[in-house]
């Protein structure tokens, strides 16, 4: 049998899913000491780096909301979650919406502290400029990551609109500061780009890039073969832009493309990478005002249910090996 857990959600055959705080999946809300916590979901209410419309600061809020659907049983992996892993929701990072690095410091100040306590910490955006300062506290203890980026953007260009901080540049900013070993990462499902060359420009800075008509073209297990392959054994962050999903699965998203994944598609290629070493993972970029259904947020926590059930899977193998 699995080691007792700490923490887990409240069981929602018995309490009712609606009611009471919203938090991920009705997980403990534990501010301090995570000693018996696997993983820690943080938010990153942050949407300064936008470029095009704003909203995504109320994307934890709106994926926390629609979370209480989420149960514990994941049938693709045929695992319960909550059967192997702790984890815990911690709350939302502090910010200042007048001041975007402002907001990335006390970001990466609400990430470092958990990554310090050895937890795996997931994060809820906010724009994609959030998954900046969470590289720096994951690289501050385990050093240069890989970094699997499902996307329909880049996000390595120099500048935007005369600025070099925007949910569009920040890979390139990871790769100057040493957070990433950039030719052990890899970009998927790129299809809404300025020009060609940015793809030119990824690959120059070490990135290996499949774009959306790869995939489609060539199918989720060869993707996640050349993903497998470009990290190897490197410890990984994967980074999940919501708008990598077509609108018609996501349409609450800042910079929606046409040409992109189903739910179905996305979640099998999450779970097709699933023996990478992960050290971090967040999901970014829901903008609820623009999906009065929800969808968009309640994908966003099927891939975070889908990640964790990805996490469960491993424990158990890992303690049937044990086993014998």
């Amino acid at each position: 049998m699995p080691d007792a857990i700490r923490y887990r959600p409240e069981d929602a055959r018995v309490a009712t899913r609606f009611a009471g705080i919203r938090t991920f999946m009705k997980l403990p809300w534990v501010t301090g000491d995570l000693t018996g916590a696997d993983f820690a979901v943080i938010g990153a209410p942050c949407d300064g780096g936008t470029t095009f419309r704003s909203g995504a600061a109320f994307g934890p809020s709106a994926i926390r909301e629609m979370s209480v659907m989420l149960r514990s049983g994941n049938l693709n992996l045929d695992v319960d979650i909550f059967r192997y892993l702790s984890g815990v929701d911690r709350g939302d990072a502090e910010v200042n919406p007048c001041d975007l690095r402002d907001s990335h410091r006390g970001i990466e100040r609400a990430f470092d502290d958990a990554v310090r306590q050895g937890v795996l910490t997931i994060g809820l955006g906010g724009d994609h400029s959030v998954t900046l300062p969470q590289l720096r506290a994951v690289a501050r203890r385990h050093g240069p990551v890989a970094l699997v980026q499902f996307d329909a953007h880049l996000d390595t260009y120099d500048t935007e609109n005369g600025s070099g901080l925007t949910h569009g540049t920040i890979f390139r900013r990871a790769v100057e500061e040493g957070l990433l070993d950039a030719k052990r990462s890899i970009q998927v499902g790129a299809r809404g780009l300025f020009g060609t060359g940015a793809i030119r420009e990824s690959e120059e800075l070490g990135f290996t890039v499949i774009p959306a008509k790869d995939v489609h073209e060539r199918g989720i297990e060869w993707t996640a073969g050349r993903i497998l392959e470009t990290v190897g054994d490197r410890k990984v962050h994967l980074t999940v832009d919501i708008d990598f999903f077509d609108p018609a699965f996501a349409p609450g998203t800042g910079t929606p493309e046409v040409g992109g994944f189903s739910s179905w598609e996305g979640l099998k290629l999450l779970r097709s990478v699933g023996g990478l070493d992960f050290v971090g993972f967040d999901v970014v970029e829901v903008l609820p005002s623009h999906d009065p259904t929800q969808i968009t947020a309640y994908l966003a926590g099927c891939v975070v249910q889908e990640f964790l059930a990805v996490l469960a899977a491993k424990r158990r193998a890992g303690k049937e090996a044990d086993r014998g």
